[in-house]
């Protein structure tokens, strides 16, 4: 075990770092079990506990194994899962698939033959089409599907534009218009074997402010006030999504759960009872919020290159493959170097992935103490959207994943070897 020791360096869920990446090898992804059920418990008792009809999700694609499942089932939240990889591990883990909402927007058949054929909770529908397969699928097995429909509101959350999803041009969910909406609803509700319980929003990710679900929840509220009066149609459910942001670098804003929720179920309440409409069932699916601070990632420091006057780059063992993140979207990391800890950062060095790519930059202009070969990097805040992003970009095998508890380490994804890299290759020549 390596609790808390009488040293200098950079402690981690109490846990030494340097140590850690001693014993289990770098690049190193290492989550704390304590956060990530703290911000579950926050959810039940800010949330769940504190509102009547709520259900809130764990959004998996920003991290997901099977143990992550086994966490998120012992602290009764459910799972929000997005393709059938996602969902397979989910069933290989015994989740309860009443507990699951199948996001996607573009499903293929065999994945919604695997949902349905679980008796997942919900499929969140993205697209006409969709609810066309679910019919012929439910009717080859005899059951009836609940479902959400995904509407794009029309709404722009405040965020990258690579992760910006309600505004009218995207491609998730059905386009916020008449003709559209009257379509779906129409073959939903006319339908044997499909039960349409409401609808579903998701504005962005890593959002700072409320504004936006505040906006999307007016918009979706005289929705279900026009069907009600047009079709008799009573929307027993409305999940707002999730995207609420967390910190990741000075300057970030991160709001308390409560300053989402609490403004989403006060939106909830004043356009319905302003509606007359019955309240309906107020689902959340925080992913980032959950995981994000709850991780880390470890690294060894190899070739340091200083160009006078130009710039000092510090490059590490991983990068690109294990955080695509600043490649894709120009994402912001603070780092600390674990060794060296109680050293000034008394200097600026840019942090260098090992890829053949000029875009494999972790971070740009880190404060750090002078830095040399052999030197451990804790890049901090790291649980979302890592593991789950994670390549084999220059034949680089993934990094262990390890869980750090109170009383003890576990390893629960193991490292890849280069054997593992070739394990579905043929030579056919």
């Amino acid at each position: 075990m390596n609790k808390i020791k009488h040293t200098s360096n950079y402690k981690f869920a109490g846990y030494d770092t340097v140590e850690l990446a001693k014993k289990y090898g770098t690049p190193l992804y290492v989550l704390s079990e304590e956060i990530i059920r703290n911000k579950c418990r926050e959810i039940k008792s800010g949330f769940l506990e504190s509102y009547e009809n709520t259900k809130a999700v764990y959004a998996s694609k920003a991290f997901l194994t099977m143990t992550m499942c086994k966490i998120i089932e012992s602290e009764g939240l459910g799972l929000d899962v997005v393709s059938g990889g996602e969902l397979y591990i989910a069933i290989k883990a015994g989740f309860p698939m009443e507990k699951v909402l199948f996001h996607g927007n573009n499903k293929s058949y065999d994945e919604i033959e695997m949902a349905i054929s679980h008796d997942v909770g919900r499929i969140v529908v993205d697209h006409w089409d969709e609810l066309y397969m679910i019919e012929e699928i439910a009717a080859k097995m005899n059951k009836k599907v609940k479902v959400l429909i995904r509407i794009a509101p029309g709404i722009e959350g405040n965020t990258h534009k690579y992760i910006s999803t309600g505004q009218k041009d995207s491609k998730f969910g059905i386009p916020l218009e008449k003709k559209s909406i009257d379509e779906a609803v129409t073959k939903a509700i006319n339908s044997k074997h499909i039960e349409l319980m409401g609808f579903h929003f998701h504005i962005g990710s890593n959002l700072s402010d409320n504004d936006s679900y505040i906006k999307s929840i007016e918009i979706v509220t005289r929705l279900y006030k026009r069907l009600k009066d047009d079709f008799g149609f009573i929307a027993k459910e409305l999940n707002t999504g999730g995207g609420y942001g967390i910190y990741y670098t000075n300057g970030d804003c991160a709001k308390p759960l409560r300053y989402f929720t609490d403004s989403i179920m006060k939106a909830v309440w004043d356009n319905c009872k302003l509606l007359n409409l019955d309240i309906p069932t107020v689902i959340i699916e925080p992913g980032r919020w959950i995981v994000g601070e709850a991780g880390i990632t470890l690294y060894t420091v190899g070739a340091v290159k200083e160009i006078p006057d130009v710039r000092t780059y510090v490059s590490i063992d991983g990068g690109l493959p294990d955080n695509p993140r600043p490649a894709l979207y120009n994402a912001k990391y603070e780092a600390i170097v674990a060794n060296k800890y109680d050293k000034k950062p008394d200097r600026i060095v840019t942090v260098a992935g090992k890829c053949c790519e000029s875009g494999d930059i972790l971070i740009w202009d880190l404060k750090a103490p002078e830095i040399e070969r052999g030197d451990i990097l804790a890049v901090l805040s790291t649980g979302a959207y890592n593991y789950s992003m994670a390549n084999n970009y220059n034949a680089t095998p993934r990094p262990a994943v390890l869980l750090l508890s109170k009383d003890r380490e576990r390893i629960m994804v193991e490292r890849e070897s280069y054997e593992d890299l070739l394990r579905r290759e043929r030579i056919i020549f």
